[in-house]
């Protein structure tokens, strides 16, 4: 199963936009995505590890390589449209 992994921050504004976003996703497809949250202050070093520049990333793991890394906020359907290459997102 693809696992969806955002990276954000409290004070990120952006971030803010992201997160109801992200958890309608999860409550839409949680079934056929794993989705999970990295607060990059509270774990600063794990950001880098996975090449994280930026806030809010949204990072897409198969089989635990990054396959997709999403930068910034974006619309629910342009993220809809950029993970339906990893799982079958079809209401």
């Amino acid at each position: 199963m693809p696992v969806v992994v955002d990276f954000w921050a409290e004070w990120c504004g952006p971030c803010k936009q992201v997160t109801p976003i992200l958890e309608a996703l999860a409550g839409e497809h949680g079934d056929k995505i794993t989705f999970l949250k990295m607060n990059s202050d509270e774990n600063p070093a794990v950001p880098g590890m996975y090449g994280v520049i930026s806030i809010p990333t949204v990072n897409v793991y198969v089989r635990g390589e990054l396959v997709k890394s999403i930068v910034g906020a974006k619309p629910k359907a342009a993220l809809l449209k950029d993970l339906a290459p990893y799982a079958d997102l079809s209401a």
